[in-house]
């Protein structure tokens, strides 16, 4: 009986042993799968490291991974609006769109000092307190107390300020509907100052 026993044992081990060794050549694979796709479209506009050659680009180093695959699979299926990036990702599959985002995710991307100190002093404000005179909310509440967001909200710390300036504009008019609908709420009581300002103050978080 015992015999048996430890025999069973030891297929169960044995099975255990397979199914993680399994998982981590898969891991393994998804992620040299990831780099070849990355290598060969995304670095274009995204850098190499995730780092954006420009600010019309994000920066994904750093960037949620099911945040990435949730925005990428947006842009597939037409919820976000963009010809360029709906042509790169209309092959990817759900699997290759979070291989991506946990390949970005682990890149980082140096702190840069705010470039107009001002500005980043107001945005700090509204950032951490929001607006009680015209009812903005305080961005703190849902993206953390250093900007770094979660698996379903972005990180905004050390994204360009000019992006994140552009996606509040475009929250603003309602031309991105994609994402949480209390953005259309928060973006559309801000001033075009308020939004430069929160911008210019998270990007250097």
């Amino acid at each position: 009986m015992k015999v048996a026993r430890l025999t069973l044992v030891t297929q169960v081990v044995a099975a255990a042993a397979l199914l993680l060794g399994s998982a981590g050549a898969w891991s393994q694979a998804d992620e040299a799968r990831a780099k070849k796709i990355a290598g060969g479209s995304c670095f274009l506009c995204h850098g190499a490291q995730g780092e954006s050659t420009s600010e019309v680009f994000p920066r994904l180093a750093g960037q949620h991974a099911e945040y990435v695959a949730k925005q990428l699979s947006a842009f597939k299926n037409g919820q976000r609006k963009s010809t360029a990036m709906a042509e790169m990702v209309s092959k990817l599959t759900p699997d290759e769109m979070l291989a991506l985002g946990k390949y970005y995710e682990k890149m980082s991307i140096p702190r840069e000092e705010a470039k107009e100190p001002q500005l980043a002093a107001m945005g700090r404000y509204i950032y951490h307190n929001g607006n009680k005179f015209s009812g903005v909310p305080a961005c703190v509440s849902c993206h953390g107390q250093n900007a770094e967001g979660a698996a379903n909200l972005p990180r905004l710390a050390t994204q360009f300020s000019g992006y994140i300036h552009t996606q509040l504009k475009s929250f603003n008019k309602r031309d991105r509907t994609n994402d949480n609908a209390v953005m259309h709420v928060v973006a559309e009581k801000m001033t075009e100052l308020e939004m430069a300002a929160v911008a210019e103050y998270v990007s250097s978080k």
